[in-house]
């Protein structure tokens, strides 16, 4: 048995944000209600903690990326001793290392 739909949810929003999700849901073929629907069941949301955790795992990203960035300038500023060669072999290892960290990661956020 199908169920009704009796509880209405009110939103505030400005008249052209208004018409804009009347032309998208006129495009779409579908009430306004059903667009709004499709959206949210479509939207992921995130817990304060996942956010946070998301904001930190960002920053740490940034700050490795900005040593790394470091690195390959001393690399490219000493491109012919020997300590640039070891380092550009550790940046090697250390890209497929992040890679293997960013893979984790993806399929950690797929698997929510």
């Amino acid at each position: 048995m199908a169920q009704h739909r009796t509880v209405m949810v009110a939103a505030r929003v400005t008249p052209a944000e208004h018409a804009a999700w009347r032309a998208k849901a006129a495009a779409a073929g579908v009430s306004p209600s059903a667009l709004l629907r499709e959206a949210m069941a479509r939207t992921h949301t995130w817990t304060a903690s996942a956010r946070a955790v998301e904001r930190e795992r960002t920053r740490q990203i940034a700050r490795i990326g900005n040593n790394l960035n470091q690195l390959v300038r001393w690399a490219n500023t000493h491109r012919t001793a020997a300590e640039a060669v070891s380092v550009i072999a550790h940046l090697v290892s250390f890209e497929r290392a992040l890679l293997r960290v960013a893979r984790i990661a993806e399929e950690a956020d797929d698997a929510r």
